[in-house]
């Protein structure tokens, strides 16, 4: 029987989303790859117990997570039964619906008979009674955003999620449904968007602008650019790289020379501040002020482990600033 680590809470931290009372660890586990029907389950105990006896204590999943759809939610509810019976109150565990889940019309997108029919599905495989947080997985441009945020606040009326989040908004759509929700009484607490040193866009387009002015945390995807910032790539692509096996999300053509450059580069920066080209791009993520948690993937208990050392480390000096904007060609 798992019991988990005393020590548990004693090297990670957390930070308060927004001016909500709420608190995420520094670090979350995203169970977007590898904790599907492809995966293997035993691995999946594993990581959770990792992640969880190092103090990770939000673990991140949607409705189409798998492969297939829905495989990550039974996946992990088998794990929850399984391991973790006693320790539901010590974890934030947050789901979505947005995204193509089922056949036909229904199944997609933002109406309220989509996000509510998705979320007690989730519930179900999930094999609780609530989730934390129940995300808006995208804008759906044909649904009325009153719709969409009266779903979300039928839900935490329901006792069927505690708080409402925002996957991927605008920050004008964000400050109109922040408006909507707020006349609604509903507890709306984060905003999840990508972010990495090779994407930062939402610091030059208003997103952490709005988020911060909003009151409202920042929870972070794709923070390692789907495997590039990390020592990965940096003799060449693996045989068993997600490249070569799964090619939806990152293509083979994205490892061109200067980007391969790019990440030498990086990966000597890193070394100077004695950290690894993932932990100094986690922790580039985590110093700024909107960040209140990064989201990790992984595919052994190994990468959490060495991926959470990057809280040991979320300074960077005005030199190392200006040097990574000169070496991603993006101003700070």
């Amino acid at each position: 029987m798992y019991i988990p680590s005393e020590t548990r809470y004693q090297t990670m931290p957390f930070h308060r989303s927004g001016r909500s009372g709420l608190l995420f660890p520094a670090v979350s586990l995203g169970l977007w790859h590898n904790f599907g029907d492809t995966g293997d389950y035993q691995n999946m105990k594993a990581m959770i117990h990792t992640a969880f006896d190092n103090g990770i204590t939000h673990f991140d999943l949607a409705n189409n997570y798998g492969p297939a759809n829905g495989a990550a939610e039974r996946n992990f509810g088998a794990i929850l039964r399984e391991d973790f019976r006693g320790y539901r109150d010590e974890m934030i565990i947050s789901t979505k619906a947005g995204y193509e889940m089922w056949p036909g019309p229904y199944g997609n997108w933002g109406s309220r008979k989509s996000m509510l029919a998705s979320l007690d599905q989730s519930l179900e495989r999930l094999g609780i009674d609530y989730v934390d947080i129940f995300y808006s997985h995208r804008m759906d441009p044909d649904t009325p955003l009153e719709e969409t945020m009266s779903a979300l606040a039928t839900a935490v009326n329901a006792g069927k999620a505690l708080y409402a989040g925002l996957s991927r908004y605008d920050a004008e759509t964000m400050k109109k449904a922040e408006a909507i929700l707020r006349r609604l009484n509903v507890p709306y607490v984060i905003n999840q968007d990508r972010f990495s040193l090779f994407d930062r866009t939402i610091e030059h387009n208003g997103v952490m602008e709005a988020s911060m002015e909003l009151g409202k945390g920042m929870i972070i995807f794709s923070p390692l650019a789907q495997g590039l910032l990390s020592d990965r790539y940096l003799n060449g692509i693996p045989e068993n790289s997600r490249i070569r096996t799964d090619g939806r999300f990152l293509k083979e053509n994205s490892l061109t020379a200067e980007t391969l450059n790019r990440i030498r580069l990086l990966s000597d920066l890193a070394a100077s501040r004695s950290q690894t080209l993932a932990q100094m791009a986690l922790a580039y993520v985590l110093s700024k002020p909107a960040v209140t948690t990064v989201l990790i993937g992984a595919s052994r208990p190994s990468q959490i482990l060495d991926n959470i050392k990057a809280v040991e480390n979320t300074v960077f000096s005005s030199r190392e600033l200006s040097r990574i904007g000169e070496i991603t060609g993006i101003a700070g």
